[in-house]
């Protein structure tokens, strides 16, 4: 049974490639054609594949409306939880989880410190996106054209001396992120506070949202707190692994503009 299920299962991945005839199939599988032809038949009775006047077999409307079924019921809040849990136990500094929607970008989780000293951030609140290290993550896996389009209509508050001044600056620092994959705010929205951040990426390699860990110069500085950083990208490709249930991507981004801001680098 295992070694049928098996086989079966195998047909899809070749099928998402292009249609495919019966002999294709049964000669990828290494079978006779009856047992390719039950197999497809049965997958065929589920939805998964569907024949073609042709007669050659293609992916099957059922398997894309239970992957996005299954894509929309991901709660990713519930599933990054544990893990921003896990790593504000080893480090012991704030941990946020934020997601771009409708031009902003919100914090959807936080894990508070254990010293003393608390960020204002509220789960709900949009971020400050000029210079928040979530923001650049999220906004640096945009296509090069749309990264350009809103860094020029956003405004560019001097929250500090370390701000983020104008588009131009702006799109310099996304490409360093997106070449990179990871992202820094120290000192540009509090002059106090550091922050380092990691992208999370879904099944495609994009990012679904992003994650980072930050402190008060008080209690560590901005050179020592570069340290987290390997822990924090660990724990964001966890999250992605288990959202998205693939393997982790490597690093840098899998996704380079065809002439990335070129200038800006």
């Amino acid at each position: 049974m295992s070694q049928t299920v098996d086989r079966a299962l195998s047909i899809l991945p070749l099928l998402a490639q292009g249609p495919a005839d019966l002999g294709q199939v049964a000669e990828r599988l290494g079978v006779h054609k009856s047992t390719a032809l039950r197999l497809l038949r049965t997958l065929h009775e589920h939805g998964l594949v569907y024949r073609q006047q042709d007669q050659r077999y293609r992916l099957g409307a059922r398997l894309f409306a239970l992957a996005q079924e299954a894509v929309e019921n991901l709660d990713l809040r519930e599933i990054a939880h544990p893990h921003l849990v896990a790593l504000n136990e080893q480090c012991g500094h704030t941990v946020h989880l934020a997601v771009r929607e409708e031009g902003d970008v919100l914090y959807i989780d936080k894990v508070e410190s254990r010293y003393p000293v608390r960020m204002y951030s509220r789960i709900g609140r949009p971020v400050a996106i000029t210079v928040a290290a979530v923001a650049k993550l999220l906004l640096a896996d945009l296509p090069e054209a749309e990264r350009r389009a809103v860094a020029e209509r956003l405004d560019y508050p001097a929250y500090t001396p370390r701000s983020t001044t104008d588009a131009a600056a702006f799109l310099k620092e996304l490409a360093t992120v997106r070449e990179q994959g990871w992202a820094t705010d120290l000192g540009g929205h509090e002059e106090s506070i550091n922050c380092v951040g990691a992208p999370i990426r879904g099944a495609d390699g994009r990012v679904v949202a992003a994650m980072s860990v930050s402190a008060p110069n008080v209690v560590v500085g901005a050179d020592e707190f570069l340290t987290l950083l390997p822990l924090v990208r660990r724990t964001a490709d966890a999250i992605g692994r288990e959202y998205s249930g693939t393997a982790p991507h490597p690093h840098p981004h899998p996704h380079p503009d065809p002439d990335p801001d070129k200038e800006a680098r």
